[in-house]
């Protein structure tokens, strides 16, 4: 078989499916449609050009591939993952490009390849002065993002006669992707979107009640939600200056940084046993609470604020932020001690947990590698002992030991070459780590020249690019996109 016969055969048959996802996706516009119709913000027109796009391209799609209709294979699964977060902040880009003609295509595609990622990392400025739709759709990209547009659709899939369970596979976040809450996909994911729909919409109500503007509060619950960043004020959440909606912020980010099926069992069984034996929700907690306090503690003795409350207040914001990978911020910690702000960096590449919202290696990776070193440890102590690793009283295969272990290098090989090869473009050494690790941990505000008080528009558009590759690598874990890239998966 020739290579172009390959291509198609591997391409068209998920055309149809991807159709699907980019007619749902055309029709998710339409909510910031009837808010920019209901505020006459003068958007009206973007929303329709790119609803019309979208839905056309989504069609034409559906028709060339219908008449390759299979049942997805694993490497099809993985290809449609591939491309549609490649193509959907392609036709998420349209409504900023109408209604912004200054913006050019790259720092569209990045605000919205952010969006879509969960990152949060801006090129825009004079966002106060956004109209509202523009805004809310900037914060419903997080919002799909969070959970996974593919999640969403897996739901109605099978109603098609498409399975979604390889897709289901390639998109959810963490090591364990084998488990099933439910024993069909569609149910599964079905439960999923319920936990984080109902969330969302305490989230919003909390935050109107506290005083947000309607917008306000569905923006920030979008973006909360989904651990995103993106805000509707140039200063982000220091706008508000409200310890009432900081704390809901807190609360709601720690809640979307644990794992949403844990959240799904606990509600369907009304039950906190999940919570109770879940593997990593200790040491979230533990390095939560203990960097809270530790910061603000340094912050205060280093003269930073002049009163501990004040330092325990905004360290707690920051690390809770960062570390959830949530982004938001109502302090500059570029403008701490460098040490602090090196740590909240380190803190967004493991914290949250498999099955979050949150981007990094999540925290059960780091556990499983941690005990790792612990059992080498022990074997040079005692050769010959059979030490098995152990998550509660389930012994963790090999295997998956194995395949932390190999995801752990691919992670640091890329924080570092992605690192070089902007340091390589020009920009300093501190600015080029932190942006990659920011975006590859789908954080956003890094340190330097892209840090919380300052936007990506710095970089140039070669710059641009990368931080885009690696806010897509980050999101899809690595090897969902890296082994679309070897020779290896395009051979028969």
């Amino acid at each position: 078989m020739t290579l172009q016969s390959r291509l198609f055969d591997q391409i068209f048959p998920i055309l149809h499916v991807l159709g699907l996802i980019i007619g749902v996706f055309g029709l998710s516009m339409l909510l910031p449609l009837a808010v920019s119709e209901w505020s006459d913000d003068a958007a009206q027109s973007a929303y329709d050009e790119a609803v019309l796009i979208t839905l056309g391209c989504g069609v034409l799609f559906w028709l060339l591939g219908r008449y390759w209709r299979r049942e997805l294979k694993a490497r099809d699964g993985i290809l449609l993952v591939v491309l549609t977060w490649v193509l959907t902040p392609l036709f998420a880009a349209l409504p900023l490009l109408f209604y912004l003609p200054s913006l050019s295509f790259t720092d569209a595609y990045f605000e919205t390849m952010s969006g879509l990622t969960t990152t949060g990392a801006t090129v825009l400025a004079g966002l106060d002065k956004l109209p509202a739709s523009i805004n809310i759709w900037r914060g419903q990209l997080h919002w799909l993002g969070g959970l996974g547009v593919i999640v969403l659709v897996v739901a109605v899939l099978p109603l098609l006669g498409v399975g979604g369970r390889q897709m289901y596979k390639a998109e959810t976040p963490g090591p364990m992707k084998d488990d099933k809450l439910t024993p069909r996909m569609a149910e599964t994911a079905k439960g999923l979107w319920k936990v984080y729909i109902q969330l969302t919409l305490v989230c919003i109500s909390l935050y109107w009640a506290f005083g947000m503007t309607p917008a306000d509060a569905v923006m920030h619950a979008f973006s909360v939600m989904g651990l995103g960043g993106f805000s509707s004020h140039d200063a982000s959440f220091g706008y508000f200056k409200s310890l009432p909606l900081e704390i809901i912020t807190e609360v709601f980010a720690l809640v979307a940084g644990l794992n949403f099926a844990m959240h799904f069992i606990a509600l369907r069984g009304r039950t906190l046993a999940p919570y109770r034996t879940d593997p990593e929700i200790r040491w979230y907690f533990a390095y939560l609470v203990g960097s809270c306090f530790g910061l603000g503690l340094l912050l205060w003795a280093q003269g930073v604020y002049l009163d501990f409350p004040s330092a325990l207040r905004d360290a707690t914001f920051s690390v809770i932020s960062m570390a959830t990978t949530l982004g938001l911020a109502t302090a500059d910690f570029g403008g701490w001690p460098t040490f602090m702000g090196l740590w909240l960096l380190f803190l967004c590449s493991f914290t949250t947990s498999a099955g979050s919202t949150g981007g990094g290696i999540k925290m059960l990776r780091a556990v499983l590698l941690y005990k790792q070193v612990y059992r080498e440890l022990l074997r040079l102590i005692h050769p010959r002992a059979q030490i098995d690793i152990r998550l509660g009283d389930h012994v963790v295969p090999n295997k998956v030991i194995y395949a932390v272990l190999v995801f752990f290098f691919m992670y640091v090989a890329s924080i570092v070459s992605l690192s070089f090869l902007l340091s390589f473009t020009g920009l300093d050494v501190l600015t080029a780590f932190s942006a990659i690790v920011a975006c590859i941990n789908n954080t956003g505000p890094g340190l330097g020249q892209v840090g919380p008080s300052t936007t990506y528009a710095v970089l140039t558009d070669a710059q641009t690019w990368i931080c885009t590759f690696a806010m897509l690598l980050g999101r899809l874990e690595l090897f969902t996109l890296l082994v679309v890239l070897t020779p290896a998966f395009w051979r028969k």
